[in-house]
């Protein structure tokens, strides 16, 4: 979702930046989150946290940051190129889509509502709290396959963010790498084998 359907980085980002200041006085940057992308709000958070010596207490802060994001993310979040159109001709081709975010649900229906689309254009929506490990770990992926019973050789995955491939990778999918965070070669090195700007540009690929 994050990255692929939308840029919501940045919100988050500016949202977690203004909880770590207010609650422990951190003067955090965006660019300490770069090495937490795709990793779910509790690391994403948390680790930048752990950056500046300190702890975060969860899941108060992820609460508090998720309220600023959805504020911030009003009127101001918007599909990235391409995705709604993906989606239509996926689903014209009548091939299965799922929605596999390391996000909570909250932000996950926040982002969804904002862009405009239903959650009724997927057959399955699987969030952060719905698997213990985030990403690298592959298991969002594998339970969202499961969830619309497809193999995972057959199952080409939509990532951003390095940890997303590897865990598409791990799960024996095929990743596709969209460049909205990372560079190609970054994304192709990490095991994507397709890399497109934004998913206008991969609609070629079918």
């Amino acid at each position: 979702m994050d990255g692929v359907l939308c840029d919501s980085e940045p919100f988050i980002a500016a949202a977690a930046v203004f909880m770590l200041a207010e609650t422990y006085g951190i003067r955090a940057v965006r660019e300490d989150f770069a090495p937490f992308v795709g990793m779910g709000e509790d690391r994403f958070i948390g680790g930048v946290a752990e950056k500046y010596g300190q702890q975060v207490t969860l899941p108060r802060d992820k609460d508090r940051t998720y309220a600023i994001y959805l504020k911030l993310i009003k009127g101001n979040l918007h599909p990235l190129a391409g995705a709604c159109e993906f989606i239509e001709k996926a689903r014209g081709q009548g091939l299965k889509l799922a929605v596999a975010s390391s996000a909570d649900f909250v932000k996950v229906r926040g982002n969804l509502d904002e862009i405009g689309i239903p959650f009724s254009r997927f057959d399955a929506v699987v969030c952060g709290s719905d698997v213990v490990r985030k990403k690298p770990a592959p298991d969002i992926f594998l339970c969202a396959i499961q969830k619309i019973g497809v193999e995972p050789h057959r199952a080409v995955v939509v990532e951003d963010a390095v940890s997303g491939i590897q865990a598409a990778v791990t799960a024996g999918c095929l990743p596709l790498g969209i460049t909205s965070s990372f560079p190609a070669d970054k994304l192709r090195s990490e095991g994507a084998l397709w890399t497109a700007q934004n998913l206008g540009e991969a609609l070629a690929l079918f």
